[in-house]
Formats: C-alpha cells, structure tokens, sequence
C-alpha cells in the first residue's frame, strides 16, 4: 500500500527558538508556530481558528532558525507528520508534531510586523537571498552559485550584472 506523508504550513512562530546539539553535534530546535484559519458558517458569520502545532528542526534549517528566527516571525514550513509515543506515571501519552525539512523565512530584511524591526533573513556565511529556502539540500552543496567572499551583494553571482537600474 501505498503512503504518503507531506504538510506545508505558514504561520507566525509562537515563541523564540531554543537552539541545542545532541551529542553527536547535530543541531536541533523546536519551534511552536500558530496557523490562522478564517471559514465562514453556514448561517454566513465568519469564524477564525487558530491551531498551534509543535515543529521539530534539525541540522543547519536548527541553527538559521536559532538564529533568524524570533517569536512573531512569519515562517513556511515543508516537513512531515510525526506521532511521538511515551509513558509516564502508568500513563501512556501520544502527541502529534511536524518534523520541519524546510524552512522559508517571510517578511521583509528592514522591518517586521506592528512596526517592530526584525533581524536581517541572511544565513551566516552562506550568502542566501531574503525569502530563501532553507533544508534539504541547500546547504549541503559546496558550490550553490552564491558567492560568500567579502563584499558578497548576497545574491548568485553575477546577479548585479542583469539588473537594467
């Protein structure tokens, strides 16, 4: 039988991330992100429901989101369904979470929602342009077509040379 197992999610984080490492140095953070959902009844009155979902991050997505990340930040997550089961006290417990494979950070570079200004949404040493998508591959590849060197505008190389203004 066939599966499939894929959840996309855009929502504000709920609270600053907490970046740690496991003890063979892999990065991992959990983030709670909190998605809007505006429906109409059926007697026509509109209704807004929140739903908060716990989202698990790992490898170099943990750390730009450790570091990039803040609560309030808009964000896209791209992972997968994961049911974590345990026991406590005689009790068994279950709770669903998303393991995050990409993360995209939304916004704007100069300032945040309600005014506030919010962190520039460059990855360290990797150039990335704002709105980047961050996992999978992206970061695992030696050459990505950005150039990292000082002065780097932080885009793909060559990048200003098309630009008509």
């Amino acid at each position: 039988m066939a599966s499939f197992n894929r959840v996309i999610l855009m929502g504000n984080v709920t609270r600053d991330p907490e970046l740690r490492y496991i003890a063979n140095g892999t990065a991992v953070t959990d983030i709670g992100l909190a998605v809007n959902d505006r429906r109409k009844t059926p007697s026509g009155e509109w209704v807004e429901e929140t739903t908060f979902v716990d989202v698990t991050l790992w490898g170099r997505t943990a750390e730009i989101a450790g570091e990039y990340v803040t609560k309030g930040s808009p964000l896209l997550i791209e992972g997968r369904l994961k049911l974590d089961t345990w026991e406590k006290d005689g009790k068994k417990n279950s709770k669903l979470r998303v393991v995050g494979e990409k993360m995209q950070l939304l916004g704007s570079r100069s300032g945040g929602e309600g005014g506030r200004t919010a962190k520039p949404r460059v990855a360290a040493g990797r150039g990335a342009p704002q709105g980047g998508s961050f996992g999978g591959d992206e970061f695992n590849q030696a050459n990505d077509g950005y150039d990292d060197g000082p002065g780097s505008s932080g885009g793909p190389v060559g990048a200003d040379d098309d630009i008509p203004f």
